[in-house]
């Protein structure tokens, strides 16, 4: 069998696929983040409430209603992003133009509140949501096996990333997104709605987590807790990206992940820690983040 620095190959192919699909997942949950406050400037600490609420509603829309895979792969984000726009309406838009404090105080509450509700219904032992019967198996590369539904993350996750940062960066809709949040006046003159905008923008947002819990739905338990696992290492990500910046919170949270499950192969006992290990020599050398305007 052959090796690397003493490593089996397999071992190693096993755990970057491993890195790259916490990094899928680092990626979409990143993105999200980096769309709300990159536009709206809104520190969410609700991101990874909503991740897990796309997870929940998905094995809850399985359970109740028969609902199967595909249609909540479309079903869960959209409600998620329709709570998004309602919290964004009723409750963020009330602190408008405050400091960012109040908004990632608020944001807090709301997940803490979600989290609460659903942990009193369900509790916090993990439920499961079955693999769709196309994505069972896998194939053999030679070197590792690769199982379809891991292969079909990898490529949902970077297609639909690809999607968002052309839809902000090279569209006429995503001009407009950028324009009414640095002068919203100027694009209210020219007959733009731009309160309907911004909640859309952070429905839109927070659609991109619950995305990613549906995908996460059939790999991981499924738990009210699961959101706040996550969310301090996607924020992680996303200060190491640069605070705002769409391709790097992509290119970062890929880049995360495959460094993660390099970790866990060569030096395990640092896999927890090597993501903030690298966001703090990130701060020091250049605190605006890898892909970030300096201010």
């Amino acid at each position: 069998m052959s090796e690397i620095l003493g490593v089996p190959v397999t071992v190693l192919s096993g755990q970057l696929l491993l890195g790259v699909i916490n990094g899928a997942f680092y990626a979409l949950l990143s993105l999200g983040l980096a769309v709300i406050f990159g536009l709206l400037k809104i520190i969410n600490f609700a991101h990874g409430a909503m991740y897990m609420l796309g997870a929940m509603a998905t094995v809850v829309l399985f359970d109740n209603l028969g609902v199967n895979y595909w249609v909540a792969l479309f079903v869960a984000p959209i409600m998620v992003g329709a709570l998004g726009v309602l919290i964004e309406y009723f409750l963020l838009r009330r602190i408008g133009g405050q400091d960012h404090i109040y908004s990632l105080l608020l944001t807090f509450g709301v997940a803490l509140m979600i989290q609460g509700i659903l942990t009193n219904i369900y509790g916090v032992s993990g439920l499961r949501y079955s693999m769709p019967d196309v994505f069972k198996g896998g194939m053999n590369l030679g070197f590792m096996f690769l199982p379809y539904y891991r292969a079909w993350v990898i490529v949902m996750a970077l297609l639909v990333c690809f999607g968002t940062w052309f839809m902000i960066e090279k569209t006429k809709l995503g001009s407009y997104l950028r324009a009414g949040t640095e002068d919203a006046q100027l694009m209210q003159g020219f007959g733009i709605n731009v309160p309907l905008l911004i909640s859309l923008t952070y429905g839109f947002g927070v659609m991109l987590a619950a995305f990613a819990g549906v995908l996460a739905a059939p790999i991981y338990s499924v738990t009210p807790v699961m959101g706040s696992h996550i969310l301090i290492v996607v924020f992680a990500v996303v200060v190491i990206g640069g605070m705002g910046s769409i391709s790097g919170a992509i290119i970062t949270g890929i880049l995360m992940g495959i460094i993660e499950g390099l970790t866990k192969t060569f030096y395990p006992q640092a896999s927890s820690a090597v993501i903030f290990l690298v966001m703090v020599i990130v701060l020091l050398i250049r605190p605006s983040g890898l892909f970030g305007k300096e201010a």
